[in-house]
């Protein structure tokens, strides 16, 4: 079979079929084996490659974080995907209850504080994704039912807020501590508790001389590519004190906390999409 054919219909209900069983198992906690999940995938295909498998589920991907669903890790969101799998993810939303309740519990149950050690593996450097590009007009957003808000839901559990903030305090005190700074490791403040969350970020850390370094902290139990909201105040005070400000994304935070970390104004790294509007009645 030519590698550039159209995927039929019935190859792509197989392959989100078995990416969102993938997705149900994971959100419970249940391992299994991707290679070995693939080769029987490919049974149920015309002749395609383990290859062209994953392109297919990080295409998947791209239409679950478009439908603000978490999205199997591993497999990065690819955009330029068909109508088709977008129509066939759609569908089989609907009729996975038990996938529902796998996510529902995922975005909303408490955080377990994490353990921070400061060493190479914490740290990862910034994400390179694909350049995202205008979607055309048969893949722009519509009215769909398998729409939810399980990513905007997660960004307000606060338990799981709270954990990453703590997670980053004690990254920042560690730091410091070895840097010989003791002094201003004993300084670090989560002032989101301390002061209240309207200063447009959340911890108070230093560097080495003493300037102030303000983190703006976003956490997730999902990947690194994972999209995450920021508020109008965040982004004001990321343009207002950008040579200070930093926003650490920390993520897979219930399994191996991991971190980046974004200096500077936000809109400098991010591509901005407005999601929602404060309305006031106008006269």
């Amino acid at each position: 079979m030519a590698t550039g054919e159209d995927w039929s219909r019935l190859e792509v209900e197989a392959c989100v079929a078995d990416y969102l069983h993938m997705l149900e198992l994971e959100l419970n906690g249940q391992q299994f084996n991707k290679s070995a999940r693939i080769q029987g995938l490919m049974q149920k295909l015309d002749g395609r490659s383990k290859a062209s498998v994953e392109y297919k589920f990080r295409n998947i991907s791209a239409v679950m974080q478009e439908l603000q669903w978490p999205t199997v890790s591993g497999y990065k969101a690819l955009e330029n995907y068909q109508l088709l799998l977008l129509e066939v993810v759609e569908a089989q939303l609907g009729h996975r209850p038990a996938l529902q309740v796998a996510a529902e519990h995922a975005v909303t149950r408490p955080a377990a504080i994490a353990e921070a050690v400061v060493d190479e593996q914490v740290w990862i450097p910034k994400p390179k994704p694909k350049r995202l590009k205008e979607a055309p007009p048969q893949y722009a957003p519509r009215f769909s039912p398998a729409r939810r808000d399980y990513l905007a839901r997660e960004s307000h559990n606060r338990s799981l807020g709270r954990a990453g903030e703590l997670f980053v305090m004690e990254l920042e005190a560690q730091r410091l501590h070895a840097a010989g700074c003791k002094v201003l490791a004993e300084r670090v403040e989560q002032v989101s508790e301390t002061q209240g969350d309207g200063l447009g970020f959340d911890v108070l850390s230093f560097e080495r001389d003493g300037r102030e370094r303000l983190i703006e902290v976003k956490t997730t139990a999902f990947g690194e590519l994972t999209p995450f909201f920021v508020s109008r105040n965040e982004l004001a005070r990321s343009n207002a004190d950008a040579e200070r400000y930093q926003l650490y994304r920390v993520f897979d935070f219930r399994k191996r906390p991991r971190l980046f970390n974004l200096p500077g104004a936000i809109e400098s790294h991010c591509q901005l999409d407005a999601t929602t509007f404060l309305a006031q009645l106008a006269g």
